[in-house]
């Protein structure tokens, strides 16, 4: 029988605004809201934006969307807020799970022109919890 190894590598971390983050990683938010969809899946790193450090992970599981208004505002407290307009002309939510915050944050380099993803440096993944 073959086994799965239980590390998975983490090799993209999602640049998150601090408080949405905070909502994020206290558990008490579990959509991210963006103006795409992502094909992207499973275990991620989360970045706090401006700080040049990787905070937390979580996993990845779903794109609902795209979202009006009435599902938005329906869906309030899985995205941590009570909108009165769509944030994007295409609202998706990005449905996380399993957010855990680092014991210690990751120091990294952030790239230039990175906005919504940084693909993490090897020296930094290795420093990743599994």
């Amino acid at each position: 029988m073959l086994r799965r190894s239980s590390k998975t590598t983490i090799t993209h971390a999602l640049i998150i605004r601090e408080e949405p983050l905070s909502k994020i990683l206290a558990g008490t938010k579990t959509w991210e809201i963006r103006g795409s969809a992502t094909k992207r899946r499973g275990r991620i790193a989360l970045v706090q934006s401006k700080s040049g450090l990787v905070v937390g992970t979580c996993d990845l599981v779903d794109v609902v969307g795209p979202l009006s208004l009435g599902e938005l505002r329906r869906a309030s407290r899985r995205s941590g807020f009570m909108p009165d307009r769509l944030p994007y002309a295409s609202t998706h939510a990005w449905a996380v799970r399993n957010a855990r915050r680092l014991r210690t944050p990751v120091a990294y380099e952030h790239p230039a022109g990175a906005v919504i993803w940084v693909k993490l440096p090897s020296s930094v993944m290795r420093r990743m919890p599994s």
